[in-house]
């Protein structure tokens, strides 16, 4: 008998698909809140602040493993490379590319180009999967691009910034497609807790090769702790469990479909905030976010799902 309590799952499919669009719009509403909560670790040591928040991520998911009785089972060789790269990719380039694309580009483009992510998933998965990509997916992924695009904004950008943003947003792709091979035997749990962990090393040594030894951490401000502590908590360690739980069952590219919630999630922590109303631009982005995974979404009734869809199992 197996000892993974995750099992892969075949894309869900009708009432069985809720779930799954619940937690994987839940974990990209909390990705897109990063981005009004970071105003207020900005000053503090880039590296090391990430490097502090991933390490109490991947304690508070080694403590989820215990309390749930997960095992922490040895990863094989090519478990271990992939956690390598997807901790390099999905984590810390991906940090990286946006950092240095914002010193030569308007953070909306970056923002823009890396919103594309949702097409790229609609093609590379079911490439993957050596399948043909699906038209209506496909559509619907420009829908949400071109939303994602208009709430987010147009910028202007030389082309070193263009070039990072691309980075970025390869990076983005891969925090999904690599985890895909090892969500089968390691299960949700594992994964978000090992590349948490993997990733914690490679950030204290890009911290100590910029900023030295002296000034790679420092004691935090009570906002800058605070705004860490959302930051591992909620954006690494909640959001990853609910995506890396809604991946399998959706498949990349339908599920790669949330990520334009990603400036919903933006628009609306900032107006709890108290940053300022949305513009109508970006009430019309969020409209076309909105069209986009309902397309995107919506299965014609032409036929009824079969007994085995209609069998798969809710992953706990």
């Amino acid at each position: 008998m197996s000892n993974n309590p995750h099992p892969a799952a075949p894309p869900a499919v009708g009432a069985h698909a809720w779930p799954a669009y619940g937690r994987a719009a839940g974990a990209m509403f909390l990705v897109g809140s990063l981005a009004a909560v970071s105003g207020v670790v900005n000053d503090y040591p880039f590296y090391g602040g990430q490097a502090a928040r991933y390490l109490v991520s991947a304690l508070l998911l080694f403590a989820v493993a215990y309390g749930r009785r997960i095992p922490l089972i040895r990863p094989t060789r090519r478990e271990a490379l992939l956690l390598i790269a997807l901790a390099a990719t999905g984590l810390v380039l991906f940090n990286l590319f946006v950092i240095e694309g914002t010193k030569h580009a308007n953070p909306a483009i970056v923002g823009t180009i890396v919103g594309t992510v949702p097409i790229v998933l609609a093609l590379a998965g079911p490439v993957m999967h050596r399948t043909r990509p699906s038209a209506r997916i496909i559509v619907a992924a420009s829908i949400v691009v071109a939303g994602t695009a208009l709430a987010s904004g147009l910028g202007t950008s030389d082309t070193q910034g263009i070039l990072y943003s691309i980075g970025a947003l390869a990076c983005e792709a891969c925090f999904s497609l690599l985890a895909l091979p090892l969500l089968v035997r390691l299960g949700p749990v594992r994964v978000s807790a090992y590349t948490a962990a993997t990733s914690v090393p490679m950030l204290i040594a890009l911290g100590l090769l910029t900023d030295g030894p002296t000034r790679f951490l420092r004691t935090p401000t009570l906002g800058e702790l605070t705004g860490l502590a959302y930051l591992a908590i909620l954006v690494s360690g909640i959001a990853f469990l609910l995506w890396y739980r809604a991946l399998p069952m959706l498949g990349p590219d339908r599920a790669g479909l949330f990520a334009g919630i990603i400036p919903v999630g933006t628009i609306l922590t900032s107006l709890l905030l108290g940053f300022g109303l949305p513009a109508p631009a970006e009430l019309a982005g969020v409209a076309l976010v909105i069209t986009g995974l309902l397309v995107g979404l919506h299965r014609p009734r032409t036929s009824a799902p079969t007994a085995a869809a209609a069998a798969i199992p809710t992953q706990v």
